[in-house]
């Protein structure tokens, strides 16, 4: 392969897919990029889970059950609409090693692995879900320069300023809108800010309403830029954008409506509540 080039930014890399081999066996950089991802999302989430009235363990415990049905979830929804490829040979889709694994079908699964940990262990689900969500912001802002490396994910030929070229065996140029660095930096953008308001919340599950209609608005806007997206069974719908833009409306039709309908108050959250009843007040 040749060099990924950003022309404009005098930029010129040419990175290799694979980082490493171990007993001939080929470690790709973008495993080892969503593993680093998925770690400083855990990290984070375990130094935050005291502010939201969380320990450790709920942290630990939530990821035995959403990290194994967010990959299934993740597979299923790629193969559900990629399923030409998998209609012939339908053991093809346990060969997850050989990619195909969807961003919006991996926080489905994620959500209904938290939800199933909460009914059972009768864990607070609001706030499991915020930290949750600032959590897949990092993973997902990291994650994108996975795609980096494996030059996918990008959006159409473009002749913009930020425009990133790659080059094929020939040694032809074509230059594409490099959406996965857009994404990238959407998701960093809002990650800071959901941080700093996380700190100001007004209810449980708040930060994850901001976070679904956040990433749901940038992706509605990135997922049409690009070459490489999932179509509803045979029409010209990308499934990505569709659920992205229900989504944002829907997360903040919900928030509108809690401010509105229930008028929150701090009192209310679960790390306040928490509080009050490890440490009430006494009357003489």
């Amino acid at each position: 392969m040749g060099p990924i080039t950003f022309p404009n930014l005098g930029i010129s890399v040419n990175p290799s897919r694979v980082a490493f081999s171990i007993g001939g066996k080929e470690i790709y950089w973008y495993g080892i990029i969503i593993a680093a991802g998925f770690m400083l999302a855990v990290f984070y989430a375990m130094r935050r889970a005291k502010s939201f009235g969380l320990t450790e363990d709920h942290i630990l415990d939530m990821l035995f059950a959403a990290v194994p049905l967010a990959i299934l979830c993740a597979r299923l929804y790629y193969c559900i609409f990629y399923w030409d490829l998998y209609r012939d040979n339908p053991v093809k889709i346990l060969f997850v090693w050989e990619g195909g694994l969807a961003i919006y079908g991996g926080v489905i699964g994620a959500v209904i692995g938290v939800a199933l940990y909460c009914k059972i262990k009768k864990a607070p689900l609001g706030p499991l879900l915020d930290v949750g969500g600032l959590g897949l912001l990092i993973g997902q802002l990291i994650g994108r320069w996975g795609n980096f490396f494996n030059r996918e994910a990008h959006g159409a030929v473009t002749d913009g300023f930020l425009k990133m070229g790659l080059t094929d065996a020939a040694g032809n140029v074509t230059y594409y809108q490099p959406t996965f660095l857009y994404e990238s930096v959407w998701n960093l953008v809002g990650f800071i800010a959901l941080h700093f308001y996380s700190k100001h919340r007004k209810f449980d599950g708040e930060v994850f309403l901001l976070y679904v209609a956040w990433y749901g608005l940038g992706r509605a806007w990135i997922e049409g830029l690009r070459t490489d997206s999932l179509y509803l069974f045979g029409t010209g719908i990308r499934v990505s954008q569709l659920l992205a833009a229900v989504s944002c409306v829907a997360a903040v039709a919900v928030i509108v409506w809690v401010r509105l309908k229930k008028h929150p108050q701090p009192e209310q959250l679960y790390v306040n509540r928490i509080v009050e009843h490890a440490d009430p007040v006494k009357n003489d």
